[in-house]
């Protein structure tokens, strides 16, 4: 390989998601493959002011590819936002005599990473880490996977009462900049209407689709709604739903955190152990400033400054046989 690195530093930063765990293995282990020592930094970048780290081999990582979370924790951390803070991380560093970090999680841990490797002159390689998949430059996001299938396996299980009592549910679930759940999940789980924050669809279009599914004798009615879309809070828009359907039996159901937890599902697994490798052969390779991600089923890199930057935009046509499907 084209660097001499002799001590690499990983940590989870941000919301937790399936899948790190995977990533992290992958890390450590590809260390250990081409011999070069590699610490788990504990709380994020909080660790890394903290000087919170151990030093990690092969065995440290056994048994951890599928269990949800992240075995290294993860914070949200104030004092890195500032230059004092940052200065403080550098100096735990070199302290340890770490020499390029890999940084798992999303675009504010991507912000971070980038600023700091641009301060210090420290070698950074990021891998996408978060249940919205909302990360320019990769088509999958750690953790995503499996969180469509933890809604979509709530959607079919609240369908069972929606069904039995004739009921229309407004379900909310993660996505407060992104519709990836949202459509994805919507079309899996057979929803009658899917709003998400990239559409502009209005109350009135809810209702018209709403009475269409009625007088087209649907048994129940599933509307999906992204935390973040454009009509606002999903207990406001039940009401006001109510309101203008006053025959119906509405119920509301916030499905929140119980989409960023459970065992990973066989393709986060697989995209964790990818790009957990791709990350440290890149920072072996001398390149810094990146993401590693996934594109057409081949690992591809992105600089962090267009990760964070630019935006993946939903797919039109996937909204397209949204509205046909739910006829």
């Amino acid at each position: 390989m084209g660097t001499n690195l002799n001590h690499i530093g990983v940590l989870t930063s941000g919301g937790d998601a399936p899948g790190m765990n995977a990533a992290i293995r992958a890390v450590v282990r590809a260390c250990t493959h081409y011999g070069i020592k590699v610490s788990g930094i504990q709380e994020g970048y909080q660790g890394l002011i903290d000087g919170n780290m151990d030093e990690m081999d092969a065995r440290s990582v056994a048994h951890i590819i599928n269990r949800g979370g992240t075995i290294l924790q993860s914070a949200r951390c104030l004092q890195f936002r500032e230059k004092k803070g940052r200065e403080k991380a550098h100096d735990n560093l070199k302290a340890n005599d770490i020499d390029a970090l890999i940084i798992i999680g999303g675009d504010g841990s991507f912000t971070g990473a980038n600023l700091f490797s641009q301060e210090f002159d420290i070698p950074v390689v990021g891998i996408p880490g978060t249940i919205d998949n909302d990360i320019y430059g990769t088509d999958f996001t750690l953790g995503y996977d499996t969180a469509l299938n933890t809604v979509v396996e709530a959607i079919d299980k609240i369908r069972d009462t929606a069904t039995s009592h004739n009921r229309l549910f407004f379900i909310e679930c993660m996505g407060r900049d992104a519709g990836f759940i949202a459509l994805n999940a919507g079309i899996a789980g057979g929803a009658t209407e899917i709003l998400i924050p990239e559409d502009n669809k209005t109350l009135d279009d809810v209702v018209n689709k709403l009475e269409y599914s009625r007088s087209a004798k649907k048994t129940s009615n599933i509307v999906l709604v992204a935390e973040g879309d454009q009509l606002g809070d999903t207990f406001k828009l039940a009401e006001e739903t109510q309101k203008k359907l006053p025959d119906h039996d509405i119920r509301v159901s916030v499905l929140g955190h119980i989409q960023r937890g459970g065992n990973p599902t066989c393709a986060d697994r697989v995209l964790g152990s990818r790009l957990g490798v791709a990350a440290v052969e890149q920072l072996l390779h001398g390149h810094s400033g990146i993401m590693v991600g996934l594109r057409n089923d081949t690992v591809t890199t992105e600089t962090l400054h267009d990760a964070i930057t630019k935006k993946p935009g939903i797919n039109r046509n996937l909204m397209h046989v949204a509205d046909i499907v739910s006829l």
